[in-house]
């Protein structure tokens, strides 16, 4: 299952964007089946990134949400024929990309454990994590 959805695409991006990515059959509607197969594919690729996390997660974390959109247009854009933007383009390859490592190397928690449950706030809201995905609060 895709860690986003097409509606999710379309709310970041809107209907017509979509539309120019993913209409293959040029009858001027959001091709859904292709939608849905490129963020199954951009879920691959976060998934290769998130070898120490058991998934699937109970819920899944908002920023792989947005990596997925942002991988997927990036691939459709690639396909389609639509030209990729600077924006685009340094969406896939800066941000997403480094966050992704960042993610891997555990310098960026997604807010849940190893195991893919939630990390729960001490007390006062604190947490904090180490590169090794040991996760304690600070006692006041």
């Amino acid at each position: 299952m895709a860690y986003a959805t097409v509606g999710d695409m379309v709310a970041r991006f809107g209907d017509l964007e979509v539309i120019q990515i993913t209409d293959r059959n040029q009858d001027g509607e959001i091709d859904d089946d292709v939608a849905r197969v490129a963020l199954e594919d951009a879920t691959a690729e976060i998934d290769a990134y998130l070898g120490r996390f058991s998934r699937p997660f109970a819920d899944t974390p908002p920023i792989l949400v947005r990596l997925c959109c942002d991988i997927a247009r990036y691939r459709l854009t690639a396909a389609s024929g639509v030209l990729i933007t600077e924006e685009i383009r340094n969406r896939y390859k800066i941000d997403v990309l480094d966050l992704l490592r960042a993610i891997a190397k555990g310098d960026v928690q997604l807010g849940v454990d190893g195991t893919g449950g939630e990390i729960a706030a001490a007390d006062n809201g604190v947490i904090f994590a180490n590169a090794k995905n040991k996760v304690f609060g600070r006692d006041n």
